[in-house]
């Protein structure tokens, strides 16, 4: 039988490809202009070319003198390294409490052993799932905290019922929930213990790190001449002084000022950013009162003061702690704090566009999810803070064996909303948390093929030529992208008419093909009052306000730019019109977005983000919405593709930089601008498996690298590594050289198409995969021990993972690699090429030249594949079907097969899908209904069956074909079906049967 893994085609008469395709490559003129320099929009020529001459080289090291640490921000700062009993204590005031049995209630007050701060509010809400709710909040607070109205859905939170005891005599009360839940509740001092099964799963504020600073008035002083605004002025008053007089023309990415006469900011040496973080101290210190904050040039003027909130939640007995997305950091968490700490500083979760970040850190990136889950071979247990503010959180391992983890959550606003997720095994707590924040929302099939991307894509020519070399190499792929410089000025919804005369046509030629495209639209709106979308914005009041209420005003792609307040629903409708197509002009249906930017990235901004104090439209401050920023902007960009489709039904696709817990709801993310090195490729499978434990499956890592040149080897591993990754998309800075397949030459070609082609024909499993992800709440890529929580062997790993639960996947990560060391788990494993078996628990040493990578079947599954080459997934629509039915020892096999339009919302609005089930057991191959519509409406026929681990040549194969109506009627039809075998493999092929995929039958093997 030929390899069916990759579907190899023959290559011998393709042409070669030398390694730069001269053709495909930029201009002089536009490769030497950098997208930094174009971020002042339409410039002078001498200052184009002044800007050329002083072209920076691209070295990947992020500029931490921009970016806070725990130091510099006041709050982690004051709360991060207090000892134990250092904090006032709180408990329950025992008159206080009430409860309500049936709605599963139980709530009252915590008092401070300070006699001068305010009472606390507490409430345990318990749901069906076996999910508990701790909310504490401020008694009769001087202004009430802003809390997120639809971010955990309310609405499909079930409370269960529970049972209170209080008649324990240790001090305590009991609350029986969910079968074997129990949480127990420490009156004085205060504390809550989740008990599964008897076992402790959860401990909140055993150390004693409960806080909540109350908002209090402003002292008469603060608001006197001498103090507030005066001493913030005095501090950016210093910082014009530090350019020296120049004028300021733009930024670049890296938040660097440009000056007017061609010369740009220099980043400060270490001695610089020793004496402005002494000057920053000073500054600190002057404030007795913590009012306001400074930093890299920038007051914070907390016109409420400082409103922390914090509390300390243990995991007792816990081996391993994962979460905390995103870093670019092992998978599972690494201490930051007690003796043997493995970093320095806490993990931040505060979303920012940090330029060229660098790996193995707990600084902030792009996206932030609150949401820490444990493991033991035993119990899997997580937590979820609902909180959108800046967060730091220290993670500590206990003093001795079997003492697990203490996590310190720090918070700078808002309330104190924990979910403690029970598991106890590690689906349930995946599934617990999607519960809250919903799941992945099941993608258009397109969107699973390849992407490919570059800044820029330079005129319609270069974009016809890019397509055309796919056509001409037989190449899949499905969306081509356009990066900013489409647009004319940095204006989104608009054209550069001189490079995309027609982009109608442009979309439509792809269209015809089977392509989609993707443009850019990110969040800051050029301040042009001729500028359609700004001059409608400004009037109708839609952009977020400065700290004195006038339209905030940043720096980035365009120039002076204002950014929409997406947190306002008004603000969502309004934007989501403008993507229909008599709005968006050259934009057709088969046009999607990018949202980039949107952390929000403001280049000359505090940490390249808009000041804190800035305001929505409802006058809550940027601080308490900060990481939900990004995830309100592509749920409007979402709910704008399939508004203008005058049915309502078609799925958007949206790509976001930023995002958020329930960020699945609205589509993909990816983790950034990486870097084209060997440790970018390794880090990206852990920094995926963070993001979708914690619900966020439609994710991936730009292939190829962002930053930096590529060579033919590193672009072959990382697409293969790509093709088995939620998101695929190859993607390049401008500065680089082209990085199409095609470019490198042969043999290096063919082995990256062989690696798409292979992400092609197993299109029906990732779609089966997202569907269980959006019906289920279960991660697509998923870490080893999700499905094997017994063996204590995966519980480190993070450099191999599986695709739902029945593909395992050890990419090469390394150069000069020809053979891999790869961990199987308990069972048969096939190989998807050769289809040899491997049987586990075993690690073992496998072949990996440059042409294959490991991936591996699971033994008791059954996959479903589309084997005809084709040039995009919408081609393949009505192609058959080939199952792959992998045995296991005991010769039984299962597996999910799902189907719908692939495109549409009517799988959800009218349940027009299809669900089979197909099983093999006792010689017995069978199809069967398992949801979805019943009238069968998707007519894909089987054309291929091949079987895995059969043992001996078959006498006879025999198909029954049911009635309609199931496997209790009598066949119908009835025929034999022909096979080959192949004995050294133990490998059955049933050819043809020619059965539809969407009915009911029987294959009988004797």
């Amino acid at each position: 039988m030929a390899s069916m893994g990759w579907f190899r085609a023959p290559f011998a008469s393709r042409p070669s490809f030398p390694k730069s395709d001269a053709s495909l490559l930029s201009s002089p003129v536009r490769k030497s202009t950098s997208r930094n320099v174009l971020a002042l929009g339409r410039l002078t020529t001498a200052f184009v070319m002044i800007s050329s001459v002083c072209q920076r080289t691209t070295t990947v090291a992020v500029d931490r003198s921009k970016f806070r640490k725990c130091a510099d921000t006041g709050f982690c700062k004051e709360f991060r390294d207090v000892v134990p009993g250092a904090l006032p204590r709180f408990r329950v005031d025992a008159a206080s409490l009430k409860h309500d049995e049936h709605a599963g209630f139980l709530g009252g007050q915590l008092l401070s052993s300070d006699a001068n701060a305010k009472a606390l509010n507490f409430s345990l809400q318990f749901y069906n799932d076996g999910t508990s709710r701790l909310k504490i909040k401020e008694c009769d607070p001087l202004r009430e905290r802003w809390e997120p109205p639809d971010v955990v859905i309310e609405e499909s939170l079930d409370p269960t019922a529970i049972r209170v005891d209080t008649s324990k005599s240790d001090g305590s009360l009991h609350v029986e929930f969910a079968n074997d839940k129990l949480l127990r509740v420490q009156l004085d001092p205060f504390q809550v213990d989740l008990l599964v099964g008897g076992v402790p799963a959860l401990t909140v504020n055993k150390g004693g790190l409960l806080h909540f600073q109350a908002y209090r008035a402003k002292k008469d002083k603060a608001n006197a001449g001498s103090g507030g605004e005066e001493s913030g002025q005095k501090i950016e008053e210093e910082v014009v002084d530090k350019h020296g007089g120049k004028k300021i023309v733009g930024y670049w990415e890296d938040g660097l000022a440009i000056y007017e006469d061609g010369s740009r900011e220099e980043k400060p040496s270490a001695e610089e950013e020793a004496a402005e973080a002494r000057r920053l101290q000073e500054a600190a210190a002057a404030d007795e009162d913590k009012w306001e904050e400074y930093f890299g040039g920038h007051t914070d003027s907390r016109p409420h003061g400082p409103a922390s909130v914090g509390i300390d939640v243990r995991f007792p007995g816990a081996e391993h702690l994962y979460g905390l997305p995103e870093h670019a950091s092992s998978f599972r968490l690494k201490t930051t704090k007690g003796p043997n700490a493995q970093y320095a500083e806490p993990f931040r979760l505060y979303n920012l566009d940090v330029f060229e970040y660098e790996l193995d850190e707990p600084m902030a990136l792009y996206g932030s999810i609150p949401f820490v889950a444990s493991h033991t071979a035993a119990l899997s247990a997580g937590v979820f803070l609902f909180n959108p503010s800046e967060t730091f959180v220290d993670v500590e391992a206990g003093s001795g064996h079997g003492d697990g983890y203490q996590t310190h959550w720090m918070s700078e606003c808002g309330v104190l909303d924990l979910f403690l997720l029970p598991g106890p095994t590690p689906r349930a707590v995946a599934k617990q948390m999607t519960a809250l924040t919903g799941t992945q929302a099941l993608p258009p099939l397109f969107s699973l093929g390849y992407h490919q991307c570059r800044w820029n894509y330079k005129d319609e020519k270069d974009v016809a030529q890019v397509h055309g070399k796919f056509e001409e190499l037989d190449f899949p792929y499905d969306v081509l992208w356009l990066d900013i410089e489409h647009t004319d000025g940095k204006r989104y919804f608009t054209w550069d008419q001189g490079v995309f005369p027609d982009p109608v046509s442009m979309q439509d030629s792809l269209a015809a093909q089977g392509r989609k495209m993707v443009t850019i639209i990110d969040p800051h709106i050029k301040r042009d009052d001729n500028f359609a979308i700004h001059s409608e914005a400004t009037a109708k009041g839609l952009y977020v306000k400065d700290k004195f209420g006038a339209d905030f005003d940043g720096f980035c792609w365009p120039g002076q730019s204002s950014y929409l307040d997406f947190t306002d629903a008004g603000v969502r409708r309004w934007w989501a019109e403008r993507f229909a197509l008599d709005k968006y002009t050259g934009s057709t249906s088969n046009l999607y977005t990018w949202n980039d930017m949107n952390e929000p990235s403001v280049f000359n901004g505090p940490e390249v983000s808009m000041q804190k104090d800035c305001r929505n439209l409802a006058g809550v401050e940027h601080r308490e919405w900060h990481n939900l920023y990004g995830m309100y902007m592509q749920r409007a960009t979402a709910e704008g593709l399939t508004l203008r489709d005058p049915k309502g039904l078609e799925r958007p696709f949206v790509l976001s930089r930023a995002f958020y817990a329930g960020s699945q709801r609205f589509g993909a993310i990816w983790t950034g601008d990486n870097k084209a090195a060997w440790e970018h490729l390794q880090v990206a499978a852990p920094m995926l498996l963070s993001i979708n434990l914690a619900g966020l499956s439609f994710s991936g890592a730009d292939v190829g690298g962002f930053f930096q040149d590529t060579d033919a080897e590193l672009m072959t591993r990382w697409m293969q590594a790509g093709a088995f990754q939620p998101f695929f998309r190859g993607h390049a800075h401008h500065d680089t050289k082209r990085k199409e397949p095609w470019v490198y030459g042969e043999p290096t070609t063919s082995r990256i198409r062989a690696a798409v082609m292979a992400r092609y024909t197993l299109l029906p499993y990732w779609y089966t995969t997202f569907y269980i992800a959006y019906a289920e709440g279960l991660p697509v890529m998923r870490p080893l021990w999700m499905e094997y929580p017994t063996e204590k062997a995966t519980f480190d790993m993070d450099d191999q993972w599986l695709i739902g639960q029945d593909l395992l996947v050890k990419p090469v990560t390394t150069a000069g690699a020809t053979s891999l060391s790869v961990y199987f788990p308990q069972g048969l494993w096939y190989d998807i090429e050769t289809l040899s078996s491997i049987s586990g628990p075993a690690t073992r040493t496998v072949p990996a030249p440059l042409e294959k990578i490991p991936v591996y079947q699971r033994g008791g599954s059954i996959i479903p594949r589309k084997m005809r080459l084709r040039r995009s997934s919408s081609l393949m629509t009505h192609d058959p079907f080939t199952l792959v039915v992998a045995m296991n020892a005991k010769g039984l096999a299962e597996g999910l097969v799902y189907m719908d339009d692939e495109h549409t919302l009517k799988h959800e609005k009218a349940g027009e899908f299809v669900l089979r089930k197909v099983t093999l057991a006792d010689g017995m191959l069978r199809n069967v209904r398992q949801g979805g519509a019943e009238d069968r409406p998707f007519r894909n026929q089987v054309e291929r069956i091949v079987v895995l681990g059969w043992k001996a040549k078959p006498k006879a194969v025999t198909l029954s074909v049911s009635e309609q109506g199931g496997a209790e009627k009598q066949a119908t039809t009835q025929r034999s079906l022909e096979f080959m075998y192949d004995a050294k493999k133990r490998v059955l092929t049933i050819r043809k049967p020619e059965v539809m995929l969407d009915e009911d039958w029987t294959i009988g093997l004797r």
